[in-house]
């Protein structure tokens, strides 16, 4: 959604690049640069100008004139300008110290409520809680029937008395709701309300009617991101009439500008909590606001990554990989299951998108290139296989192969292709494994001797040089690193799970 945007912050920033000293004329095109990309991306007016003049007075400051690197100072303080507008920090949801929580959800007709109350259940039953959804959406055809049938997807009750379609009372539903999750011991309660094509007297009293009978613990105002400058209208107009404290971002895989739902923060006041990006229930995650501002700047979301493959990859299996890889065993049936869980982790394209520099015109050309498609196909060619030629790919033969394409419904170039670059992969793995000192049992003899005969040669020169610290191109010590950052996502490079990142030796710049 935040593509066009980010390209033109990403060109605005890049004009800075290589200048030792940067000039106020300077920093005024960059800032004309980037007031026009947020314009353009449908940011609101207010929010541009107070965006730009906060960059402005800052980047004409003390620390960008003084700052070794001024171009680079600029990027910093875009960055943090952004995490402002975006929220600051991230917020989570405050649940009541006495259960059931009630989180009330509201919104307008079509902004994404009923299908994001059961991805919100989905993700608060996955956190140990136990949550059931009320239907007092009672207006909207079928309303009650897709949150039944949204519900049994994420596996969380619905409490649904009313059979809706113009029938029944939403507040009387609201407060046998609660009463029910009491009685049965539900921790939290999601309640969906109904929305209108529009703001509407109507629309509004029915909401603080409901909130007023059920006294949310959090009231969540879910805005639908590819509307355009009316997300900023509709979340001033329930603000004033219904109040919520926090906002939910529907729709982000949408290709509108989407800018208009960045000011939602900065005009109401109130929190981004979650982004919902997908139509399946796991296309759902909280909102980190410094992680989406990276994500605009084209500087990757590395950690929202991480999280995502700590979730699929099992951790023994991860590190079974690890061994097999530094000792060249890897199997087309561990190679199977690494792409299965990839392939867990959402589209292919979406997972690049979090490198960094995924928003260069290189890398969105090989982005636009990526089809899941062909991740079935190897899929289908190595179910093809027997469990013996999984385990050892050497014994598939011409008439092997040519079995093998016919049951998957592939060509016997595809079976080639497969095994080539398997055998070439497993062979590059191997290499950058022991490269890294990773090959344990399986390190070659050779390398132990050739090591042992640099010792002794150092020995009798006089010891050579005294030992030290290897040089550190990230200048910083790695050590002082927090653990969820000291250690590699599982699965991802084929490195152990328990790898210390502290313990890399990056050598100096001889390379020795």
């Amino acid at each position: 959604m935040f593509d066009t945007l980010s390209d033109r912050l990403s060109g605005a920033l890049r004009d800075l690049r290589g200048k030792g000293r940067l000039s106020d004329a300077d920093i005024d095109t960059t800032a004309r640069e980037i007031r026009i990309a947020l314009l353009e991306a449908d940011v609101a007016l207010p929010v541009v100008r107070s965006f730009i003049a906060r960059v402005k007075e800052r980047a004409k400051g003390a620390e960008v004139s003084q700052a070794l690197n001024p171009a680079q100072q600029v990027v910093k303080i875009v960055n943090e300008e952004l995490v402002g507008i975006l929220g600051g920090e991230t917020r989570r949801l405050a649940l009541a110290k006495e259960p059931p929580s009630v989180i009330m959800l509201a919104g307008l007709q079509g902004s994404g409520k009923t299908t994001l109350a059961g991805k919100l259940a989905k993700f608060l039953g996955g956190q140990g809680h136990t949550p059931l959804l009320v239907a007092c959406d009672l207006q909207r055809p079928n309303a009650v029937n897709q949150l039944q049938i949204v519900g049994e997807r994420a596996g969380v009750p619905t409490f649904a008395p009313e059979p809706g379609n113009g029938v029944g009372d939403p507040v009387d539903v609201a407060r046998r709701g609660i009463a029910y999750a009491r009685e049965k011991q539900y921790d939290i309660v999601i309640v969906d309300t109904a929305g209108r094509l529009g703001v509407d007297a109507e629309l509004m009293r029915q909401a603080s009617d409901i909130k007023a009978a059920v006294q949310p613990d959090e009231t969540l105002f879910v805005v639908d991101a590819m509307i355009g400058q009316d997300a900023v209208a509709t979340a001033e107009a329930f603000r004033d009439g219904v109040g919520f404290s926090g906002v939910v971002l529907t729709k982000l895989d949408g290709d509108a500008r989407g800018g208009a739902a960045l000011s939602v923060r900065e005009v109401t006041g109130q929190p981004i909590l979650f982004a919902s990006n997908g139509e399946k229930l796991e296309d759902f995650d909280v909102f980190h606001p410094d992680r989406m501002a990276s994500r605009i700047l084209g500087m990757g979301d590395l950690l929202t990554l991480i999280e995502q493959a700590e979730q699929v990859f099992d951790h023994e299996q991860s590190q079974k990989a690890a061994q097999k890889i530094s000792t060249g065993e890897l199997t087309l049936e561990d190679f199977l299951e690494q792409m299965l869980a990839i392939r867990k982790m959402g589209p292919i394209g979406n997972i690049l998108g979090m490198l960094p520099g995924a928003n260069s015109a290189q890398m969105k050309e090989a982005l636009a290139q990526v089809d899941d498609k062909q991740l079935d196909k190897l899929q289908a060619i190595i179910r093809g296989m027997t469990p013996a030629e999984r385990d050892d790919p050497k014994i598939i033969n011409g008439s092997r192969r040519l079995r093998i394409a016919n049951g998957s419904g592939v060509t016997v170039s595809d079976v080639n292709d497969l095994v080539n670059r398997f055998f070439e992969a497993r062979k590059q793995m191997k290499q950058m494994a022991g490269q890294f000192g990773f090959g344990g049992a399986g390190r070659s003899a050779t390398r132990k001797q050739a090591k042992n005969k640099r010792k002794a040669k150092q020995a009798k020169k006089g010891g050579g040089r005294p030992n030290r610290a290897p040089a550190n191109p990230f200048g910083a010590d790695l050590s002082q690193m927090p653990p969820s950052l000291q250690q590699l996502p599982p699965g991802l490079d084929g490195l152990p799970a328990d790898f210390d990142i502290s313990r890399l030796n990056f050598g100096d710049k001889k390379g020795k």
